[in-house]
C-alpha cells in the first residue's frame, strides 16, 4: 500500500538525498549482445536484475523502458513487474518510461495498469503523450492524484519528428509544447515542495530560454551521456528551472556492465556531477 503522499514530494525528498540522477533501464538487442547476453528471457532477466541490484539503492528514480520488455510477451512483462518491486523495495522511485495516450476508457486502463496500487505494474510516474489532447490524460490525473503517483508529459523532446507536432503554432500564437507546460503549469499551482505533474525536455536542446519551465513540478530530460548532453550543459539549457531537473543516463551507465561494481561507479560519477552543476548554476 502507498502511503499516498504525493510524488512530487517524494521525488523532492529523493533528489535531495540521493542527487537528482534517473538511471534507464534499457535492455535492447545492443546492450545484451555487449554485456554478453542472449536476447532472450534469460539475458533480459540477468540483465534488469544486475541494473537494479547494483544502483537502486543509491540514485533517485529509475526508469524501465516498457517496450524492450514487451517485445518478449508475457514472460517480459513478468520480469518488469520484478524489477519495478525490487526497484521500489530498494528505495529508488520508478518511472514507468511507456508513453501511453489514448482516450476515455482505455486511457483510464492504461492509468489502472501502472499507476492504481494494486496493479502488478505500479509505478511511482508514468510518461504519457498528450497527443490526443492533454484533455485525454484526465483519467490518468485523476488516478495520480488519488495514489499519489505522477505523469511525466511529453512537451519538448530531443528526436526531430517531434518539431512537427511540438512546434506548431496554434491560433493564439502559443505553440503546442508551450501550451502542455501551462497545462501542467496549473496542475502543479500551491503544490509544495514540488508538484506531481511533469515534463519531458530534450537535455540536448540548447536554448529553451523562450519557453517557461518553471511548472513547478518536474523535468525529465533525456540525453545526458551517450546522447550528447554533459551535465555542465543543465543551467544553459534548463535556467532556473535546473533544480527540478531530473537528467535521465542510460548508456552512459549501462555500457559499463555486467559488472555490478563498474555499473555502481558509472550511476555515483554521473550523480556528483550532476549535483555540482545543479549547485553551481
Amino acid at each position: 500500500m502507498t502511503s499516498h503522499e504525493p510524488f512530487g514530494a517524494r521525488l523532492r525528498r529523493a533528489m535531495d538525498e540521493r542527487g537528482p540522477l534517473c538511471v534507464g533501464i534499457d535492455p535492447h538487442a545492443s546492450l545484451l549482445a555487449e554485456w554478453g547476453l542472449n536476447d532472450d528471457v534469460a539475458g533480459l532477466e540477468r540483465f534488469s536484475r544486475t541494473v537494479v541490484e547494483a544502483v537502486a539503492d543509491r540514485v533517485a528514480v529509475l526508469k524501465p523502458q516498457s517496450a524492450f520488455f514487451e517485445r518478449f510477451g508475457s514472460r517480459g512483462i513478468a520480469v518488469l513487474e520484478a524489477s519495478v518491486r525490487q526497484a521500489r523495495a530498494a528505495g529508488a522511485l520508478v518511472v514507468m518510461d511507456a508513453k501511453r495516450g489514448d482516450i476515455g476508457s482505455t486511457m483510464a486502463g492504461y492509468a489502472e495498469a501502472f499507476l492504481h496500487e494494486d496493479a502488478p505494474l505500479f509505478s511511482d510516474a508514468l510518461t504519457v503523450s498528450p497527443y490526443l489532447g492533454y484533455g485525454s490524460l484526465s483519467p490518468a490525473v485523476a488516478m495520480a492524484r488519488e495514489s499519489g503517483t505522477g505523469l511525466f508529459v511529453l512537451a519538448l523532446t530531443s528526436n526531430p519528428e517531434g518539431h512537427e507536432v511540438q512546434h506548431a503554432v496554434r491560433a493564439d500564437g502559443r505553440d503546442v509544447a508551450a501550451t502542455m507546460l501551462a497545462h501542467l503549469a496549473a496542475e502543479n499551482a500551491g503544490e509544495e515542495p514540488l508538484g506531481s505533474f511533469g515534463a519531458v525536455v530534450g537535455a540536448t536542446l540548447g536554448d529553451l530560454s523562450s519557453y517557461d519551465l518553471d511548472i513547478n513540478g518536474p523535468l525529465l530530460a533525456p540525453g545526458v551521456g551517450a546522447q550528447g548532453a554533459t551535465p555542465a550543459d543543465l543551467p544553459r539549457v534548463f535556467g532556473a528551472a535546473v533544480r527540478n531537473v531530473v537528467p535521465n543516463v542510460s548508456r552512459g551507465v549501462l555500457r559499463h556492465g555486467p559488472e555490478a561494481g563498474a555499473l555502481r561507479a558509472a550511476a555515483d560519477r554521473f550523480a556528483q556531477e550532476i549535483r555540482a552543476a545543479v549547485a553551481g548554476a
